[in-house]
């Protein structure tokens, strides 16, 4: 139908360029999106994150190894999650290229191998040395693969490419876990080298040229747009939610320790099937909802674990709970992220700035969960702070989706002006030009331009010349005081949000 394909094809091909020339008529042929350099880049990342999230990253196989000696890991579990978060928040400022992202990648790879190698001797000072190295080169390499998340994937669909990492990570990460568990914890490390090559191999087959910025056009002549005070808005709130992630780790995980059998592969379940059904999601349903929903399966989550026993039915629940909910909002900010890497030149530095935030949350709730748990102190004390968390979250979700909803028009998690049936955009339209005194010309211009149509589109259907259509764009944006098409949609959500909150 007429109104389907306007309600797709909506915004998303708009505020490429305020002039008379045809942009996006043809995005296919514009974007030369290579499906193989998608898959590659997924490859790698997942590969690589899961060797990750099995070793540095307070992961199960270090944890086999560091019990198999008798040794407390937590100087160095904390020490790795530090180098990440250094990693992460440093990588774009050396980083700036995406021929320098894939040579970080094929010089990192081997040498963490080598790394690797050092945790079958006996525990020693370079077991702390690799964790730091390695952690800050992980940090680095996640941050780095930016570049190929941007230009592999158009923004419209980086939620999926995004998705599809995160779970082929965790499964990979939840084989590594279980081998190392059930088996030997030198299996598991062996077979996370494993992983470490396969991802090498694959890297070698990423494009090495630098990317054409296939995504902006060099037609666009609206002002460039801050992201300055949006992604540090963005980052407290990531901090703030993901201080549950590092008590989870710190105080709630250690609990269950003697369910083993079952902890070893349920604990990431949960967190991937939060991720296969945000990611399979229609993009017509408003996922802020989810959002709210999840923040109040955290709080259950935790008031279950302070008040269920440790059996079984009490694991499943807490777990399920709390990964579930940690999966709905990795996707939420890592698909953020994903769309503001068209915002700055530099992906890798909008990449590990953002999830820089993500790794500073889990430190700090692991560096508090674990004085708590140190000191013996046998209290709520980190169920009433994760509550407290929760709170927060709520007070900080609704000003981060106006932020975000203003820049990030068609994200899947913000409410989108186009996906709206076409006669509640032109009665949204008509509602603003009766305040602003738009002429009945001037509305249908409007209504045309929220619907990603180009001046010559325009005039066609109107049968008014161009430059017509021109002087009734320069009115439109005159009485409603913008400069372009951005800020008219900005000006029709923030109209959709007051008329949903009275």
């Amino acid at each position: 139908m007429e109104s389907a394909k306007r309600r797709n094809n909506g915004l998303q091909h708009i505020a490429m360029r305020e002039g008379d020339e045809l942009v996006d008529r043809h995005p296919q042929k514009r974007l030369h999106i290579n499906l193989d350099e998608r898959k590659l880049s997924i490859l790698v990342q997942s590969l690589f994150s899961s060797w990750m999230l099995a070793l540095l990253f307070e992961g199960q196989v270090l944890y086999s190894l560091a019990y198999a000696y008798k040794i407390a890991p937590v100087v160095m579990v904390f020490s790795g999650i530090a180098a990440h978060f250094a990693g992460l928040l440093f990588c774009g400022f050396f980083i700036k290229t995406r021929k320098a992202a894939r040579k970080l990648f094929l010089c990192s790879f081997p040498f963490c191998i080598a790394i690797s190698v050092i945790f079958f001797l006996p525990p020693n000072v370079f077991w702390t040395v690799g964790i730091i190295v390695g952690s800050f080169l992980a940090g680095s390499c996640v941050a780095a693969w930016g570049y190929y998340l941007k230009s592999s994937t158009p923004k419209s669909e980086r939620i999926k490419t995004v998705a599809d990492m995160l779970i082929l990570a965790n499964i990979l990460m939840i084989l590594l876990n279980t081998a190392a568990i059930h088996i030997s914890p030198h299996v598991g490390l062996s077979l996370s080298m494993l992983m470490l090559l396969g991802a090498f191999l694959c890297a070698l087959q990423l494009p090495a040229g630098r990317a054409a910025d296939a995504f902006v056009s060099s037609g666009h002549k609206e002002k460039p747009i801050s992201i300055t005070g949006l992604l540090a808005f963005l980052c407290l709130f990531i901090v703030v939610i993901t201080i549950n992630s590092g008590l989870m780790y710190q105080v709630v995980a250690p609990d269950f320790a003697h369910i083993e059998w079952l902890t070893s592969w349920y604990f990431a379940l949960p967190y991937i099937a939060a991720l296969f059904v945000m990611r399979n999601l229609p993009r017509r349903m408003n996922r802020t909802y989810i959002l709210y929903v999840a923040i109040a399966m955290i709080g259950l989550s935790f008031i279950g674990f302070m008040s269920l026993g440790r059996g079984v039915v009490s694991y499943l629940a807490v777990n399920t709970l709390m990964l579930g909910a940690f999966g709905v909002y990795d996707l939420f900010w890592w698909s953020i992220l994903g769309e503001m890497l068209e915002l700055h030149k530099n992906p890798a530095k909008i990449l590990g700035i953002g999830l820089a935030a993500n790794v500073l949350g889990v430190l700090l709730g692991g560096l508090i969960g674990n004085a708590v748990t140190s000191s013996n102190i046998h209290s709520p004390n980190p169920t009433l702070l994760a509550l407290f968390v929760v709170c927060v979250t709520l007070v900080l979700l609704p000003p981060l989706h106006m932020r975000l909803s203003s820049l990030l028009t068609g994200h899947a998690y913000l409410t989108v002006f186009s996906e709206m049936p076409t006669r509640e955009q032109t009665d949204e339209v008509g509602r603003a030009a009766r305040f602003k005194n738009l002429s009945e010309r001037e509305r249908q211009v409007a209504s045309l331009l929220l619907q990603g149509k180009t001046y010559r589109t325009i005039a066609d259907e109107l049968t008014i010349s161009e430059n017509t259509v021109k002087y009734y764009v320069k009115n439109i944006y005159s009485k409603f005081g913008i400069q372009s098409r951005t800020e008219l949609i900005h000006i029709m959500l923030k109209k959709d949000d007051a008329a949903s909150t009275e």
